[in-house]
């Protein structure tokens, strides 16, 4: 074989001897014994660019570093911008997380060598501080690329709240300055302010679609306007409930806006009775869902039970309710009267008093429900079998707990499982709660 061929070195059985591949594996990569497999010329080797991208495309990044190192076909292969197109850093600290790292040699070859490529970026940290500055660091360096989509995720809080927020904003606008074309951005649990928004839509209102950004507590209600008024292709939107205005939902619902898809809403209390919730026009509710009639509004409510009083005091188009705490009687009542676009409630706990009459009334006011779970909750058996039939075969998911049901004159358990099932036209059974 001629010098400088990039094809694999081969053999066969009848030389009497193996000869030794020379390994090329980047210095991230611990090559094992499958790096001495015999490989021929006819086959491994010569199999064409495309083949061998589509085999790359479908193994991990450590098993296509190790596959690279087979010969210098496959180590270009390896460096093929379409296989740069998405990349997780994963940022762990080893004293605090069991989580894999990304390796800080890969690290610096991406950035020296496939910046420019990169198009869907996500970084994983924990919860150390370190682990968020170094994906700032990262973010910093990424002057040449060409980002569509970026999201910053903490496997556990805090994170990107302790990083310096000077050093934050100024690694994040690096990105939305260079890559001009940004359509999803997920920066939850973030110090991003108001300039920094502004500077994301300056380069990239035209293309943004998805913005999520919960729990950012550097951004007023005219930070997220400025993003409403100027980025009209916006279809999901997450936010805290602390930025929803009336303003806001009329921006999103001017002529020149594109019909919203998606709108989330977290409305959390770390302190109860310390912080004031604002009521949302009716009017401006409505001038939402005429605008985007098919919007999903989705609601997660961490509140305490005397926090609630201004939700739901007048008709609300809330097709999502998720409670992650108790819950009153009186609050579940208002959803029956009040949220006739309801597809899906989920209730952590309520107390001990059964919900019969909040649930029937929800089934007859919502019609379109259909999905329930209910956790730390009563309900009479009777109740139950009420609320089941007024709702019919629409309920596509019914998740109650066993203890959540109360058996009385009319119905036990083992009867509820035989009338639900025959409601909903399959076998149904009440979640058990785990023993162990």
């Amino acid at each position: 074989m001629k010098r400088g061929r990039s094809k694999c070195q081969s053999f066969t059985p009848s030389e009497g001897r193996k000869k030794r591949h020379r390994s090329v594996a980047p210095p991230y990569v611990q090559t094992g014994s499958s790096a001495s497999q015999k490989l021929t010329e006819e086959t491994w080797g010569n199999l064409p660019h495309h083949v061998v991208l589509h085999i790359f495309q479908h193994l991990s990044l450590v098993d296509r570093a190790r596959a690279s190192s087979v010969c210098r076909r496959w180590n270009d292969v390896f460096h093929i911008p379409d296989l740069w197109r998405k990349f997780e850093f994963e940022l762990n600290q080893p004293a605090t997380s069991y989580l894999r790292s990304t390796h800080p040699d890969l690290i610096q070859q991406i950035i020296k060598r496939h910046a420019q490529h990169l198009q869907y970026v996500s970084f994983k940290v924990d919860s150390c501080t370190e682990s968020a500055e170094a994906a700032c660091d990262i973010l910093s360096q990424l002057v040449n690329c060409t980002i569509k989509t970026l999201g910053l995720i903490s496997t556990a809080r805090p994170s990107f709240m302790d990083v310096s927020q000077s050093h934050f904003v100024s690694a994040l606008t690096v990105v939305f300055v260079n890559s001009k074309s940004l359509s999803s951005i997920k920066i939850d649990d973030t110090p991003v302010d108001d300039p920094s928004l502004k500077v994301l839509v300056a380069n990239n209102s035209d293309t943004l679609k998805l913005l999520k950004m919960s729990s950012c507590p550097h951004v007023s209600p005219a930070g997220i306007l400025c993003v409403a008024d100027q980025c009209h292709g916006l279809r999901e939107l997450a936010l805290n409930y602390h930025l929803l205005s009336d303003e806001l939902l009329l921006a999103l619902s001017s002529e020149k806006h594109v019909h919203l898809e998606h709108l989330r809403i977290d409305v959390v209390s770390e302190n109860p009775g310390q912080t004031q919730f604002h009521t949302i026009k009716k009017s401006s509710w409505d001038a939402l869902i005429r605008h985007s009639p098919q919007v999903n509004i989705v609601m997660y409510f961490f509140l305490y039970e005397e926090e609630f009083e201004p939700f739901f005091r007048e008709e609300t188009p809330v097709t999502h309710l998720y409670f992650g705490r108790a819950v009153s009687k009186d609050m579940l009542g208002r959803i029956g009267l009040n949220c006739p676009r309801l597809v899906e409630l989920v209730v952590c706990a309520n107390g001990l008093e059964p919900l019969d009459e909040e649930l029937i009334r929800i089934a007859e006011r919502c019609k379109s429900l259909t999905a329930i779970g209910l956790g730390e909750c009563e309900v009479t058996c009777s109740g139950f079998m009420e609320f089941v039939k007024m709702c019919g075969g629409r309920l596509n998911q019914l998740s109650i707990m066993e203890e959540v049901l109360i058996p009385d004159n009319t119905y036990n358990i083992e009867q509820i499982h035989s009338e639900v099932s025959k409601q909903l036209g399959r076998i149904w059974f009440p979640d058990m709660m785990p023993t162990w």
